[in-house]
């Protein structure tokens, strides 16, 4: 998977770079106390199952939804792409894959933080079983992640929705910047979650998609979209993996989407302990045997530091 962006497109701006902490939103500083009561938790542990959600990526630059004042919910009245319309509407299709386009310089050079790469070392020293995770950005891997359940999937891959055919992403762009060689379009500082961006309509309207070379059907992202179902291999991965471990972290996650509490309730069935940091409440907090409130990457990089 080539990471860094082989973009060659004629747009007429560049990758801009942005503050990052403009997606965090307002936290308490983490107390010392709090890093060693998780290290607690941690310590006996060596099959412990890790939950990530957006609150992660948020520090990398990358915005979640739902995050009070910086989340994209209060930033814009625009809301996430729908599985159904998606594979109904020929026009929705084109206007995602538009303004995908324009975003995807930006969302594909982004780089994982100091919490992708000190979970990327827990696994190397056997602290953790693996990792369940419900972004699409592919961070964990560029970190050096290897054991990792994408639970929604991920943007790095496109697939036709009538056969089995796939492409990267990155050579989905060359075609794309193909067929649209005079696309000249500013790239926006608000990234979407999932690598999209708000453009002009009469970009859109003029904007060519292609369709799957093998059969002729539609393309779209190996994404579960706002919709769709989590493919049922997935929920069997992850369940087998939470059976073998022996407790549940969840970081950057308010598990209001139903697969991230799923998990959390699963853990509990089976009898096993379940520690939650993120910045504000989750839905799962009354089920929590240890609760921090914070940013995790003021935490989790400091973990086990005198062992690194």
């Amino acid at each position: 998977m080539r990471f860094l962006s082989s973009y060659r497109g004629l747009m007429t701006s560049t990758v801009r770079k942005i503050d990052k902490t403009m997606f965090i939103p307002k936290h308490d500083p983490v107390a010392q106390s709090d890093i060693a009561r998780l290290e607690d938790f941690l310590r006996d542990k060596s099959q412990i199952l890790v939950l990530t959600g957006a609150g992660i990526s948020t520090e990398s630059g990358i915005p979640d939804y739902r995050s009070e004042g910086v989340g994209l919910y209060a930033r814009t009245n625009t809301r996430p792409i729908q599985h159904p319309d998606f594979v109904k509407y020929e026009n929705v299709r084109k206007r995602y894959w538009a303004r995908n386009f324009v975003g995807w310089p930006r969302f594909s050079s982004i780089e994982p933080n100091a919490i992708h790469h000190s979970l990327a070392r827990f696994e190397r020293q056997g602290r953790i079983l693996g990792l369940v995770t419900q972004n699409v950005d592919c961070l964990h891997t560029k970190a050096g992640s290897k054991k990792i359940i994408e639970i929604h999937g991920n943007g790095y891959i496109v697939i036709c929705l009538s056969c089995d055919y796939s492409i990267p992403r990155h050579d989905f762009q060359d075609i794309l910047n193909t067929m649209n060689p005079s696309m000249a379009v500013t790239i926006p500082d608000m990234l979407r979650p999932d690598g999209d961006v708000d453009i002009p309509q009469e970009a859109i309207d003029s904007f060519r998609v292609p369709s799957c070379p093998q059969c002729g059907g539609s393309l779209k992202p190996r994404i579960v979209f706002f919709g769709d179902n989590v493919p049922m291999k997935s929920i069997e991965d992850i369940v087998r993996w939470n059976c073998e471990s022996d407790g549940l972290l969840v970081l950057g996650s308010s598990l209001l989407v139903f697969s991230g509490y799923r998990l959390v309730l699963q853990t509990k069935e089976l009898g096993l302990p379940v520690a939650i940091v993120n910045i504000g409440p989750t839905r799962a907090d009354h089920l929590a045997d240890l609760r921090i409130s914070g940013k995790c990457g003021d935490i989790i990089p400091r973990l086990f530091s005198t062992n690194q």
